[in-house]
């Protein structure tokens, strides 16, 4: 069988079964009395064994049929759960994983498991009654390989209704010889043979397609009979041109459990006689089969770059049609601009995933550090189906690890510092995640020492990073920020684990370079909060273009508050900083001709056009010359020799193919 095609099928479907996996495993260990959760897990196993077989990983297959015998005994109360099988278990699950990750970079899969083998075989070695059970297990899905034939409700109906009234149920499967000239008429000659002993329920191919010999060498057939299954088989035998014939029993509810846990396989080719069966069948349950489909993440983003030159170009077409005002040109642009509107939010709501791929992996992640750190530690999340762009849930995944890492190494105390404290003895970590404009807010909390802002002030006047004098005047949160300076760190001892504050500079700096930001909030005793806010999409974004002299700017319009023309006479200056008062706050501005430098040409008025940005719960007023106007951007990287620059995130092509440089407003506010 070549399996090459079905490769990267196998593999999302192995990733879903796995998490499945740990995720049911950590509510079996809080819950270890409910078996509804070990019939769940024993699915995931089953159903990974015979995707792994099928594809030719034997070793994915055995250690999996191993850990399913172990379940299967625990179902059937033949093992009691406790900490050290879950242990065993949830090793066997990593080594699943890492196999599946081999697998996935051109590996063959293989991995030496054998010490994880012999535990698992002592663990079902130790009730007598086990490897019965496990072998009775074993013998029900044997006799029930009929995963090649699809039932309906009606179908099942009549098998239920024929073993209630004492018949049997047979699932045949027949080969005909290689050198079988009339393939149709022998698989005719086999089915006169079964009509004679009973009743045919199903085939797998159906009638039309054996008869138009649409099949290789093999067919299934489910019928209903009183015969012996020895007889029928004798009789099949004696049709000529048949290599071999296997007979078993079919169980209804067992084939239902079986189907109930099969792989969804979504991007599976369809032969084209089996596409023109469907079409004329108009069968509901193929029709809802066909409703999703596995896209190459490269293809959406070959399409994304199709669609930004067409933004570029719509912003053309927009502009020439200002200038012409031509009626008949300008319905056509005002179409065209819906039209494009809407592709623009089909292509990027394609790319949009569940942050819930991140999220998953940390349950496990905590549960192993809790142990290593002898730490009782309660993981709450929120959230999880938020969902964000491709590209930037690739990159969040391991700044988030490390924060947790953080939270959990040096910030949740010891059960017995906590007694001490009047604290639970498990520690609580919240991983929240939300949407806001067009941002996605990811929160980590915990409950825990909080950050110690003498000592952090300490450290960092040590350090050489502030003096004396600037510590007094800085607020909580600019001293919290302090700790994502490159190097520093306030923990005595720097475990294997992490220290609070390292690396914590690579972690800012990855979630900057997806143009979001971070900020820490913390009170000593209760514990601290990791802020992160990042943009939903990186590509496409609505910008406030504006003037300055006679260049072109682009402000994200999610930093934006509003915008104000106010006159000179209304600024004030404090501590040599150029404020206003603007609605009851005192608002500092920056000149953005002075940060840029831009070369003055048009003459000064007595007003100025102020753009209002936030960042947090800070906000600044930016100076400009003149407001364009609103309007959606594709954003571009300034390449690898224009890194760095202060207050510029990337720059776009307008529709009079302008470049305009667009400004990162977050770096304006301090």
């Amino acid at each position: 069988m070549e399996t090459d095609q079905y490769l990267d099928v196998f593999i999302e479907e192995s990733k879903e079964h796995l998490q499945a996996l740990n995720q049911h495993l950590l509510e079996l260990e809080k819950q270890p009395e409910d078996l509804s959760l070990v019939n769940e897990i024993f699915r995931s196993a089953h159903t990974l064994k015979g995707m792994s077989a099928t594809m030719g990983y034997q070793d994915l297959a055995n250690l999996t049929h191993q850990m399913e015998n172990v379940l299967d005994g625990i179902r059937n109360h033949q093992i009691k759960i406790n900490p050290d099988i879950l242990d065993v278990v949830f090793e066997a699950v990593d080594s699943l994983e890492e196999m599946v990750l081999d697998i996935e970079s051109s590996g063959t899969g293989k991995k030496e498991v054998s010490e994880l083998v012999r535990q698992l075989e002592a663990i079902e070695a130790g009730e007598a009654v086990l490897q019965t059970a496990a072998a009775v297990a074993e013998e029900t899905e044997t006799n029930n390989d009929t995963s090649g034939i699809a039932l309906d409700e009606f179908e099942l109906a009549v098998l239920r209704e024929s073993e209630e009234k004492g018949y049997q149920n047979f699932y045949a499967k027949v080969t005909l010889r290689e050198d079988c000239m009339l393939k149709a008429a022998r698989v005719y000659m086999v089915f006169e043979v079964l009509e004679s002993l009973g009743e045919i329920v199903k085939s797998n191919p159906d009638v039309s397609q054996l008869e138009d010999e649409a099949f290789d060498l093999s067919f299934e057939v489910l019928f209903v009979t009183q015969q012996s299954m020895d007889l029928i088989k004798e009789k099949i035998l004696r049709v000529s041109e048949i290599d071999t014939v296997s007979i078993q029993d079919f169980f209804v509810d067992t084939y239902k459990e079986v189907q109930d846990t099969a792989p969804e396989t979504k991007e599976t080719p369809v032969p084209e006689n089996e596409e023109k069966q469907q079409e004329t069948t108009g069968e509901k349950k193929a029709q809802h089969n066909n409703k999703t489909i596995r896209v190459n993440i490269e293809r959406l983003d070959i399409l994304m770059n199709l669609f930004e030159e067409l933004v570029i170009d719509r912003g053309r077409l927009e502009q020439i049609a200002e200038d012409v005002k031509h009626p008949e040109l300008n319905e056509t642009v005002e179409r065209m601009a819906r039209i494009s509107g809407d592709l623009q939010s089909i292509v990027l709501t394609m790319r949009m995933v569940s942050i819930d791929q991140v999220f998953n992996r940390f349950p496990r992640m905590v549960r192993q550090l809790a142990k290593d750190l002898n730490k009782k530690i309660d993981l709450q999340i929120e959230g999880a189906e938020t969902e964000l762009d491709r590209t930037v849930i690739d990159e969040i995944g391991d700044p988030l690890v490390h924060l947790i890492r953080n939270s959990l190494d040096h910030g949740v105390e010891t059960p017995e510092v906590r007694r001490k404290l009047g604290k639970p003895e498990t520690g609580t970590i919240k991983l929240k995640a939300y949407h806001s404009g067009n941002h996605v807010f990811i929160n980590i909390s915990d409950d825990g020492a909080g950050i110690n802002r003498k000592k952090v002030t300490e450290k960092a006047i040590n350090n050489g990073l502030i003096t004396k004098e600037q510590a007094s005047i800085m607020t909580d949160n600019q001293v919290f920020g302090l700790i994502m300076e490159s190097g520093f760190s306030t923990a005595d001892t720097i475990s294997d684990i992490s220290g609070r504050g390292v690396g914590l500079d690579v972690v800012r700096n990855t979630i900057e370079s997806l143009g979001g930001a971070i900020t820490i909030d913390s009170e000593e005793g209760k514990g601290s909060t990791f802020s992160i806010e990042l943009p939903l999409t990186l590509s496409i974004i609505s910008v406030l273009l504006v003037e300055i002299q006679q260049e072109k700017y682009a402000v994200p319009l999610s930093s934006i508050i509003e915008t104000a023309i106010i006159s000179k006479s209304d600024v004030m200056h404090v501590h040599n900083q150029a404020v206003i008062d603007f609605r009851g706050r005192v608002v500092p501005l920056v000149s953005l001709k002075d940060v840029f430098q831009v070369p003055e040409v048009n003459e000064e008025t007595d007003h100025y056009s102020v753009v209002i940005i936030k960042k947090g719960d800070k906000s600044a007023g930016l100076i400009v010359d003149g407001f364009i106007g609103q309007q959606e951007i594709v954003l571009k990287s300034l390449g690898n020799y224009l890194t760095d620059i202060f207050a510029i995130s990337g720059a776009t092509i307008l529709g009079d193919g302008q470049v305009a440089l667009i400004i990162d407003s977050n770096a304006l506010i301090k």
